[in-house]
C-alpha cells in the first residue's frame, strides 16, 4: 500500500512537472484541454506569445482570451463566428486549410436611399478571393483570374509575378490557436469599414462629399450555413452640407444596408464550361490560357450558364437533377405575382428544346420567411420602390472560373408598373421628380454620368445601374404611352378588362427579359425585326411563332394602326431565337460524360446548333452592334420594315393629340394632365421618326462564319429605301404643315401648380414653349443625318459599292437643303415662311456653317459640299428677293436677308484651320 502511495505522489509531482516546469506539447495540450472544459471555448494564443514564451505569460493569455469570448453565441457552418452577445461585436476563425483557398464574395446594397442610383437591391460587388497569413496580419485578397494555366505547365510559375492579384485588406490577427493554428480575426476590421466603396458611388450619384460614421454602424443579421456565410451591414453615412434628397428627412445623414454573401466555391461537381460563339448572345468569361496564347485567338471563353444536368440522361426529355428555381419576394404585390410567374415559365418551353422538362420553377417567398433575398442560397424576383428610378435588372452571379451561375436576383422598380395604373401618368409625369416636360433633362444627366462612370471604372468592382436604368426610363414610357393609346384609340377604362390585360402582359415580358439575363442571355437588338408589320396583330401568328425573334430586344407596345384590330400588346411567347440560343448554351452533349471532359470536346456539336444563325428568325445583334448603321438592329423598333411601321404610328400619335383636345381633362381634373400627355405623344411621334434616320448611310450587319452563306456581312440600305426614308422625314418632320396644333390645344398645356418635395413647379415658363419643343426635336433628326460618323459612313459605302447603287453625300445634301428650303428655291409663288420652319431653316444653315468654318469635324468632302450648298442657297436666295420681296411678310424678308449675310460672310472668311 505504501509502494502504492508512493508511486502515486512521485507520478502527481511528475505530472506538476510536466505542467508547470517545461514547455513539454503534451503539457500544454493539457493545460488547453482543460481550459476549454471549463470554458465550452476554443482557447487560442496571442500573438505575442511564442512556443517559448514564459508559462505564465501563456497562462495569462488564456485567460483574457477567455474573458473575451465568454459572452458570445457561436456560429458554426462554412466558418467559425463568435458574436458577443452585448456588444454586438464578431470574431471570425478562419482554419489553415481555409487559407489560400477561393471563395466567392457577393455584395448587395440591401437598402438604399430611393433615388439618384442608390436603390435597394443593387449589385454592388462579385468577386473571387482567398486569405493569406502574412506575418501578424491575415490579408484579404482578390484574386486575378484573367490570366491561367496548368498547374502542371511551366507558365503557371512566371503568373504569379506577371500578374499581380489584389490585397484589398491587410487584417490583424486578433489570436492563433498554437496547436489547430486557427486564426481568429475582428469582423469590424474588415466590414465595419467602407468595403464595398459607398463612398465613392455616393459622391459620384448625389454630388456630395460623404463619409463612413464608424461609431453609427453596426452589424444586422449574421447567419452561417454549410456552404455560405451571410453577414448585414447597417452603415450610416453623413455629410457636412447633404445632397439634395428630397426622400431624407435630412439629407446631412443617411443609412444603407449592405448584404455580404461569402460562398464557397463549386469544385469538382461535375459542371463542363462551354465555348463561346459570337453568333449567339451570352455574356462570358474571358481569359488569356497562357500554354495556348500562341494561337490566333490568346482568348478562351466561356458562356454563362446554369448547372443543369439530366435527372434521365438517355431520355429525350428529362426534368433536371436541380431545377432552377426563382422566388417571388413577400414584398410583390398580390396582383403582379400571377405575371411574374407567367414571365419565368416561359424560358421552359426553351429548356424542352433543350432536352430539360420543367428547367424552371417559382415559389412564392413566405411572409414568415426566415432568410432575405440577398442570400446568395435564394434566386429572387424582388420589388422595390424609389422616387425616380423607374428600371428593372437581372444580374446574375457566376463562378468567374469556370462561367456556371451561382445565384441571381431580379429587382423591379415599382414604377414600371405605377406609371400605367395611375391614371396614365407616367414617370415623366407631374407625380414624379422627374416633372420637366422635356425628355427628363435629370434623368438623362443621370443615365450619361452613370455611362461615364462606367468608362471610366469599367476594372471597379462596383457594378453601376447605367444602361438598364436609362431602358427603364424609356420602357415605363412606352408602357405608359400604350395605356394611352389604349384610353384615347380605342376607350379603354384604368379599372377595364382591357386594361388589366394590358398590365399583366407588360409586365410578363418584362419579367421573361429580365430572366433572359439571368439565363447568361445578352441582349438581342435583332430580335424586334421578324414579322412584317401586316403580321404584328395576327394572334395566331404571335401566339404560335412568336410577336418577336427574341424578347431580348428592347420591345415597344405593339400598338395596331389606325383600322387595325388590336392584337397582344407585348410577347406571350419566346421567340426562335431564344429557344435557339437555350439550346446552344444547355442541350447536353449526347456521347459526352462529365468526367474529365475538356470544353474544346464539345465544339463539333455546338458548332453543329451554331450553323442554323443565317436563318432570319435568329438574327442576333447586340449592345456593341448598334452604332446608327443597322436600320433592323435598334432599341424601341418593331417588324422587318421599320420605315412602314414607324409611318403606322405617326399616324396614330397624330389620332392621339386630335383625341386628346376632344377628350382630356377629365371633368375635375386638373389640365396639367393634359400637358404631361401631350408631351408623351410628341415625345411617340418624334422617336418614331428618327429610327428612320438609320437608314441613310445604313448597312444591314449579319454575325456569321465562313462556309455556304457567301453573302457580305455589311449589305447597304438600298437606295430606292433611302430616298423613301427623305422623302418621308420630309413630310412628317421637316414640312411646314408636319405638326400644327389649334390654339384651343396649345392654350391648355398647363403645368402642375403643386410645389412640394417631389413635385416642383417649373422655373422656366408656364405657357407651352411650342416652337421650342418642336425645334429641339426637328434639330436632333437633322444633325443625326449630317453627323460626323453618318457622313464618314456614306463616303466609305461610296468607295465599297457600284455606282448608282446607294445614296451619295451630294444627294443627301442636296435632298435637305430643297426639302427644308421649299419656300426659297420655288420662285412661282411668293409663300411666307412660317416661325417654325424658320427655325428649321436657321438650324440646317448652322450645321452647314460649322462644317464650312471647321467647327465640326466632317469628311473635307463635305466641306465643300457644305460650301456649295451655301452658294446655291445664297444665289436662290438673292433671286427670290429681287422677284419676291414686294410680296413678303416682314418676317421673311429679314430672315432670308440675314441668312444671305450670313452666308455671305462665312464664304469670304478666310479661315485655313481649325
Amino acid at each position: 500500500m505504501k509502494d502504492w502511495i508512493t508511486k502515486l505522489t512521485i507520478c502527481t509531482v511528475f505530472l506538476c512537472y510536466l505542467l508547470f516546469a517545461t514547455e513539454n506539447a503534451l503539457a500544454d495540450k493539457l493545460l488547453s484541454s482543460y481550459v476549454q472544459q471549463f470554458n465550452g471555448l476554443p482557447v487560442f494564443e496571442n500573438i505575442g506569445i511564442t512556443d517559448n514564451s514564459d508559462k505564465e505569460d501563456r497562462k495569462e493569455s488564456f485567460r483574457r482570451f477567455r474573458e473575451k469570448l465568454k459572452d458570445t453565441d457561436k456560429l458554426e457552418g462554412l466558418f467559425t463566428l463568435y458574436r458577443n452577445k452585448d456588444s454586438g461585436e464578431v470574431y471570425w476563425e478562419i482554419r489553415p486549410e481555409q487559407l489560400n483557398k477561393n471563395y466567392l464574395c457577393t455584395v448587395t446594397l440591401e437598402s438604399g436611399v430611393g433615388e439618384s442610383g442608390i436603390y435597394s437591391g443593387l449589385p454592388l460587388q462579385d468577386f473571387l478571393f482567398y486569405f493569406q497569413r502574412v506575418n501578424y496580419n491575415l490579408h484579404f485578397v482578390v484574386r486575378n483570374v484573367k490570366f491561367r494555366a496548368k498547374s502542371d505547365e511551366p507558365e503557371v510559375r512566371s503568373l504569379a509575378r506577371s500578374f499581380s492579384d489584389s490585397v484589398l485588406y491587410a487584417l490583424e490577427i486578433a489570436s492563433i490557436d498554437p496547436y489547430t493554428k486557427s486564426i481568429l480575426i475582428k469582423l469590424d476590421d474588415l466590414l465595419m469599414q467602407d468595403f464595398p466603396g459607398l463612398a465613392s458611388l455616393l459622391k459620384y450619384s448625389l454630388q456630395a462629399d460623404y463619409h463612413l460614421e464608424e461609431k453609427k454602424s453596426y452589424f444586422g443579421d449574421v447567419k452561417i450555413f454549410p456552404f455560405n456565410l451571410e453577414i448585414d451591414s447597417i452603415y450610416n453615412f453623413s455629410s457636412s452640407e447633404g445632397a439634395y434628397l428630397v426622400t431624407l428627412p435630412d439629407s446631412r445623414a443617411l443609412t444603407l444596408k449592405v448584404h455580404y454573401s461569402f460562398s464557397l466555391l463549386p469544385e469538382n461537381n461535375g459542371y463542363i464550361p462551354r465555348v463561346a460563339d459570337d453568333r449567339v448572345g451570352y455574356f462570358i468569361t474571358a481569359f488569356q490560357d497562357f500554354p495556348h496564347n500562341q494561337s490566333k485567338e490568346p482568348f478562351v471563353r466561356y458562356i454563362h450558364r446554369w448547372h443543369l444536368e439530366a435527372s434521365n440522361s438517355s431520355a429525350p426529355l428529362s426534368p433536371p437533377k436541380k431545377p432552377i428555381v426563382f422566388w417571388i419576394e413577400n414584398a410583390v404585390p398580390l396582383e403582379y405575382r400571377d405575371p411574374i410567374r407567367e414571365g419565368v415559365l416561359m424560358w421552359n418551353k426553351a429548356f424542352e428544346k433543350a432536352g430539360f422538362q420543367n428547367a424552371i420553377e417559382v415559389r412564392q417567398m413566405s411572409d414568415h420567411a426566415d432568410w432575405q433575398p440577398a442570400d446568395v442560397r435564394y434566386n429572387t424576383i424582388r420589388w422595390f420602390n424609389s422616387l425616380d428610378a423607374g428600371f428593372a435588372r437581372g444580374p446574375a452571379r457566376v463562378n468567374p472560373l469556370t462561367g456556371e451561375i451561382l445565384d441571381a436576383d431580379i429587382i423591379v422598380d415599382a414604377n414600371m408598373v405605377r406609371s400605367i395604373e395611375q391614371e396614365y401618368r407616367a414617370l415623366m409625369g407631374t407625380d414624379s421628380i422627374f416633372m420637366d416636360e422635356s425628355f427628363s433633362q435629370r434623368g438623362k444627366n443621370l443615365c450619361q454620368a452613370l455611362r461615364e462612370k462606367h468608362k471610366t471604372d469599367s476594372n471597379h468592382a462596383i457594378l453601376m445601374p447605367d444602361s438598364d436604368l436609362c431602358y427603364g426610363v424609356e420602357s415605363a414610357n412606352q408602357a405608359a404611352m400604350g395605356a394611352l393609346a389604349l384610353s384615347l384609340l380605342q376607350n379603354a377604362t384604368p379599372n377595364s378588362d382591357e386594361m388589366k390585360k394590358y398590365v399583366h402582359q407588360y409586365l410578363r415580358s418584362l419579367i421573361a427579359h429580365e430572366v433572359g439575363h439571368t439565363l447568361g442571355l445578352r441582349h438581342n437588338f435583332h430580335g424586334s425585326t421578324m414579322l412584317a408589320p401586316q403580321e404584328l396583330n395576327n394572334t395566331e401568328i404571335t401566339r404560335t411563332k412568336g410577336l418577336v425573334g427574341s424578347v431580348m430586344d428592347y420591345l415597344p407596345v405593339n400598338l395596331a394602326p389606325v383600322g387595325v384590330k388590336q392584337g397582344d400588346y407585348f410577347p406571350a411567347i419566346i421567340g426562335p431565337y431564344d429557344e435557339w440560343a437555350i439550346e446552344y448554351g444547355y442541350k447536353p452533349h449526347p456521347h459526352l460524360t462529365t468526367e474529365a471532359i475538356a470544353p474544346e470536346a464539345e465544339k463539333p456539336f455546338l458548332e453543329e446548333i451554331a450553323l442554323a444563325s443565317p436563318q432570319p428568325e435568329l438574327s442576333y445583334a447586340t449592345d456593341e452592334d448598334i452604332w446608327d448603321i443597322n436600320p433592323l438592329a435598334n432599341v424601341w423598333d418593331m417588324s422587318n420594315d421599320v420605315l412602314l411601321y414607324c409611318e403606322w404610328q405617326m399616324d396614330n400619335a397624330r389620332m392621339m393629340w386630335q383625341q386628346l383636345e376632344k377628350r382630356y381633362p377629365v371633368k375635375g381634373e386638373s389640365y396639367s394632365d393634359l400637358r404631361v400627355l401631350f408631351n408623351r405623344v410628341l415625345r411617340y411621334y418624334f422617336r418614331n421618326a428618327s429610327l428612320l434616320t438609320q437608314y441613310i448611310g445604313g448597312q444591314y450587319f449579319r454575325r456569321h462564319h465562313a462556309g455556304k452563306d457567301t453573302r457580305p456581312s455589311f449589305i447597304p440600305v438600298s437606295l430606292e429605301q433611302q430616298r423613301q426614308v427623305l422623302a418621308t422625314l420630309q413630310k412628317n418632320v421637316f414640312a411646314g404643315d408636319a405638326l400644327s396644333f389649334s390654339p384651343q390645344l396649345l392654350n391648355q398645356l398647363v403645368p402642375s401648380r403643386w410645389q412640394h418635395w417631389g413635385n416642383y413647379v417649373p422655373v422656366s415658363r408656364l405657357d407651352y414653349p411650342i416652337h421650342e419643343r418642336i425645334l429641339h426635336f426637328q434639330s436632333s433628326i437633322l444633325r443625326s443625318l449630317l453627323d460626323s460618323d453618318r457622313l464618314h459612313r456614306l463616303r466609305d459605302i461610296e468607295f465599297k459599292t457600284l455606282p448608282g447603287q446607294v445614296l451619295s453625300m451630294p444627294e443627301l445634301f442636296d435632298t435637305l437643303q430643297k426639302d427644308i428650303w421649299t419656300e426659297v428655291f420655288d420662285l412661282k409663288q411668293a409663300k411666307p415662311i412660317s416661325s417654325i420652319r424658320r427655325s428649321l431653316q436657321r438650324e440646317y444653315l448652322s450645321i452647314l456653317l460649322e462644317m464650312v468654318l471647321r467647327t465640326s469635324d466632317v469628311p473635307e468632302d463635305s466641306r465643300t459640299l457644305a460650301w456649295y450648298q451655301l452658294r446655291q442657297l445664297h444665289q436662290a436666295i438673292d433671286a427670290n428677293l429681287k422677284q419676291q420681296s414686294d410680296n413678303l411678310d416682314i418676317y421673311t424678308l429679314a430672315h432670308l436677308e440675314e441668312t444671305s449675310d450670313r452666308i455671305t460672310k462665312a464664304l469670304n472668311a478666310q479661315l485655313y484651320s481649325k
